[in-house]
């Protein structure tokens, strides 16, 4: 699985670490943020399905649990609105951001060491990126505190990250050599298409105000939530092959286009040369 070739450092192939734990940490901090949130009450389970307009406030706590307004559905980030849960949600997204914009980097070199620099994959490191700016806004501005920032945040993030997997899934298949490759591709096309169901549902579901189909959208929105950490931790098998030559090539390839353009601005007939090389790249 690991390729060692002169020169290159074996454990550069820790960069698998990256994805397994960006999946799997995100995954289990964000239950936990859950967890705690219905324990204080600040959202109902999500095997709730009842609601009622107000609450009495001077039932008992046995009863609270059983009556949920509309202000309690179980979105994934209205389980970190409150204390103390929120600061651990902020925590999540602002360390979950970094380490997506790292692993769309590594990506984006990853395919360029395999497949020359392509269109399709500046667009996969760009949506990548603008998905990790979402996520920032999302997880500091909460939706009760900040309720038009937030909305910003997830209207950046959740469109960018679906854009990124549609992207990634294209990319797998194009570069793929093996039956392993092919393997991976079918994997993420199925998340995928799983994910892009769950967030047209949870879209078109949120905006009603049948009490049943709000909270249909929460659950799509965590499955949605819960699929796209799940596509990125299949990077892990990939990432096994990345080495210091990755990155290198990635950097010395960007110098090259940077000469080629200070070239063409100086010799005319190179910049004809650049536009042909630009267009085999694409």
């Amino acid at each position: 699985m690991h390729r060692v070739a002169d020169g290159v450092c074996p454990g550069m192939t820790a960069w698998v670490i990256l994805p397994v734990s960006l999946s799997v940490s995100t995954i289990t901090a964000l239950w936990v943020v859950y967890v705690v949130a219905v324990q204080n009450h600040h959202v109902c389970p999500v095997d709730n399905w009842t609601y009622n307009d107000s609450c009495d406030e001077n039932i008992g706590q046995d009863e609270h649990k059983r009556c949920c307004t509309l202000d309690e559905i179980p979105l994934v980030s209205k389980c970190g609105t409150l204390p103390p849960e929120s600061c651990l949600f902020s925590l999540i997204c602002n360390i979950g951001s970094f380490m997506v914009m790292l692993l769309g980097l590594l990506r984006y070199a990853q395919v360029m060491e395999r497949h020359q620099k392509s269109l399709l994959n500046t667009a996969a490191l760009v949506t990548c990126w603008s998905c990790a700016a979402g996520l920032i806004i999302v997880g500091n501005f909460q939706v009760d505190n900040a309720r038009v920032l937030h909305y910003v945040g997830a209207g950046v993030g959740f469109p960018s990250s679906m854009l990124f997997i549609c992207f990634q899934s294209i990319i797998t298949y194009k570069i793929a050599k093996n039956s392993l490759d092919y393997r991976i591709g079918h994997c993420r096309a199925v998340l995928t298409i799983v994910a892009f169901i769950n967030l047209v549902l949870s879209g078109v579901f949120f905006v009603q105000e049948s009490s049943n189909l709000q909270h249909a959208a929460a659950i799509c929105e965590w499955v949605f939530t819960i699929v796209i950490l799940i596509f990125y931790g299949t990077f892990a098998v990939e990432f096994g092959s990345i080495t210091q030559n990755t990155l290198l090539e990635m950097l010395t390839k960007e110098a090259q286009k940077s000469h080629c353009k200070a070239d063409s601005n100086r010799i005319p007939g190179a910049q004809i040369n650049c536009t042909q090389e630009a267009v085999a790249m694409i």
